[in-house]
């Protein structure tokens, strides 16, 4: 009998309610990042964020009786999980919203399983683009589109080059979606893969931080600051990176990136009750261009509607 993959199955109440609690949790990462970036320089606060977070998790490890394997092959995939998942994007994402609204960085996100698609569908045996799909693709590229517009782009500034890092964040995590697969393979349990890509790139990013940043010159940042950091680190990361490995062990690539799609959604309400942003009406209608595409791509919509039809008496 042949296994189903992962990707070819809906997935489970408790998968979904998984799902859900980690789109908050990195929702709220945009908005602990508005509140940093006004004190603090990126590299500071990626590294605080994976440092902490790798802290944490290495004293959960330790008193759940685990450790962190040694051998030369999984620390490689440590390091490049670390690369495309954690050092590449969140140095990318602080960076544009230094120039960017929260709410728009994370519409931009959302792009994630658009580009996961792609992705997956060259580097895998089970993942192929179907035409349902491609044309998710096409539409959310579309919203994409709209809301960068064309004016802004024959006005080449900062603040578009901020916005074309977010979604060069967003393709980092699509081969990160990819290339976590092999954990399970390789028999490493979600919390420990979690501790292993945080603690790789804190490695890698601290020397760079301290050369760049010279954080001991910087001023002692705010009660805020500080706590927005930690909420980055320990709820957004930490934790995040827990329910993360967890879904993409039992539900696939494709499915887990769906949970950009409901990250927008805290992420502008905190942007706009507590940081005072607004969005324009092009970022709205982008984000349901981009929301038609998703909804392609995940597929369940058109195949509940199919089911209810064929129920329908002749």
């Amino acid at each position: 009998m042949t296994a189903v993959s992962p990707v070819n199955r809906p997935m489970t109440a408790f998968e979904w309610a998984l799902l859900l609690v980690l789109s908050v949790l990195w929702g709220g990462s945009f908005f602990f990042v508005g509140v940093a970036v006004k004190e603090l320089p990126p590299l500071t606060i990626v590294v605080s964020r994976v440092a902490l977070a790798a802290l944490a998790l290495h004293l959960v490890i330790r008193v759940m009786g685990m450790r962190l394997p040694g051998t030369c092959d999984v620390w490689a995939a440590f390091l490049g999980m670390g690369l495309l998942n954690n050092a590449v994007p969140f140095c990318l994402i602080v960076w544009g919203q230094t120039h960017i609204a929260s709410g728009v960085a994370s519409i931009l996100n959302a792009t994630t399983p658009l580009f996961t698609v792609i992705v997956a569908h060259f580097l895998t045996a089970d993942e192929k683009m179907t035409g349902g799909r491609l044309f998710g693709v096409v539409a959310g590229f579309a919203g994409v589109a709209l809301m960068i517009g064309g004016t802004a782009l024959n006005a080449f500034g900062v603040a578009v080059l901020a916005q074309l890092g977010i979604l060069a964040a967003a393709l980092s995590y699509a081969f990160a979606g990819v290339f976590g697969r092999r954990f399970r393979a390789m028999g490493i349990a979600p919390l420990v893969t979690a501790t292993g890509q945080v603690t790789a790139s804190s490695l890698m990013l601290l020397p760079l931080m301290l050369i760049v940043d010279r954080p001991w010159a910087l001023s002692w940042p705010s009660v805020n600051t500080v706590a927005a950091v930690m909420g980055l680190a320990l709820l957004s990361t930490a934790l995040a990176y827990i329910l993360y490995f967890r879904i993409l062990a039992t539900a696939g690539a494709t499915n887990l990136a769906l949970v950009t799609f409901l990250i927008p959604v805290s992420a502008i309400l905190l942007g706009v009750l507590l940081l005072g942003e607004r969005l324009e009406s092009r970022h709205i209608a982008g984000i349901a261009l981009i929301g038609i595409g998703l909804a392609a791509v995940d597929g369940r919509i058109w195949r509940m509607f199919r089911r209810r039809m064929a129920k329908q008496p002749a």
